[in-house]
């Protein structure tokens, strides 16, 4: 999974200027301020984000970039200009999108938890989260913009961190963008808890953790893998239960990279089940029982499952936990691995 880049900004005043809504035709919806002497010399995404607090540093770096920024009324499209004490900075924040509010779908959703900033759905597996070539819809965000219109005015109709294709489980989605900004700041920071479930090949002695940078594979651009000069990327791992050559994992993230866990396993040389992109589709192993075997070779996805979700409400602070079983299909082949294993 990717998050969204966030670094500190500067010390910003006590007591940062008021926000005010334009007016007229042309300021219709617009916001302004004025940036205070304590913002002076900092940059203008970093001095726009604290002064326009209501949303996240990559939303207004990319409304700076689409020209939506007016500093002392002069359009500016460099993030790293640098502001003055005085300047006047109007924000036009971005409609709601038409092509994403056209694109709502009437698609099933398992919605676990819901109030008025976020929600928390549990994802089958198959549905794809963002569109994207070869799935313009269909997918999970199309689902929420159905379920949940007013996200057509948050960045990714509000989806904060993302599961690939083929992985099950719990997944967090901010309903307005107050939300948004204060999820995604908590995501980099690594405040909100993730925990997954999954079956791989081979048998790991322990528990461990998996400090390895990862990257574009150079070799395969449809892979990720763990190479010199990656994002560092870090998972804790723990030992369920163990069978004759495969093992029953939870796995913590506390970064999020794209495809982390089942890189990270692999490079451990123990990829998750099914999994065909990093090498875990072939069971591993001699004296399986020939059932047990077809049984691995069929299981049509990777065994991997986002279990766990925890972290503090953005907005009233309170402490929020939801688990989600395993899904029927990995529960069988754990089932299976227990019964047919020699040693499960």
């Amino acid at each position: 999974m990717q998050v969204a880049e966030y670094s500190p900004s500067p010390a910003v005043p006590d007591a940062l200027p008021a926000v005010e809504s334009g007016t007229g035709a042309e300021g219709a919806g617009n916001l302004r301020v004025t940036v205070p002497a304590a913002l002076a010399g900092a940059r203008l995404d970093r001095a726009a984000t604290q002064l326009f607090s209501d949303y996240s540093r990559a939303r207004v770096q990319q409304w700076i970039e689409e020209g939506r920024v007016r500093r002392n009324g002069a359009v500016v499209i460099r993030v790293r200009e640098v502001v003055a004490g005085g300047d006047e900075l109007q924000l036009e924040p971005a409609r709601a999108d038409t092509a994403l509010t056209e694109a709502a779908q009437d698609i099933a959703l398992s919605v676990i938890y819901a109030d008025d900033a976020l929600a928390v759905i549990d994802k089958p597996a198959g549905l794809i989260v963002h569109p994207g070539a070869g799935a313009p819809d269909g997918t999970l965000q199309n689902a929420l913009l159905h379920r949940f219109p007013q996200t057509s005015a948050v960045p990714r109709a509000g989806i904060v961190h993302r599961l690939d294709k083929d992985t099950s489980g719990l997944l967090l989605v901010a309903l307005t963008l107050p939300a948004h900004a204060r999820l995604v700041a908590m995501m980099a920071a690594r405040d909100i808890r993730r925990e997954y479930e999954c079956l791989v090949n081979g048998v790991p002695t322990g528990g461990t953790t998996i400090d390895a940078p990862i990257g574009r594979d150079p070799h395969n651009r449809l892979r990720m893998a763990v190479i010199e000069g990656g994002r560092r990327a870090v998972s804790h791992t723990r030992v369920l239960a163990r069978f004759a050559h495969h093992a029953h994992l939870r796995v913590r993230l506390e970064t999020g990279r794209t495809h982390q866990i089942r890189v990270h396993l692999a490079h451990l040389r123990h990829p998750v089940v099914g999994d065909v992109l990093y090498g875990g589709r072939v069971p591993r192993g001699a004296g399986l029982a020939p059932e047990l075997r077809a049984q691995l070779m069929a299981f049509p996805r990777q065994a991997l499952h986002a279990r766990e979700l925890a972290f503090e409400h953005p907005l009233d602070g309170r402490e929020l936990s939801f688990e989600s079983p395993l899904p029927q299909d990995i529960a069988d082949l754990l089932a299976a691995l227990k019964a047919k294993s020699p040693h499960g």
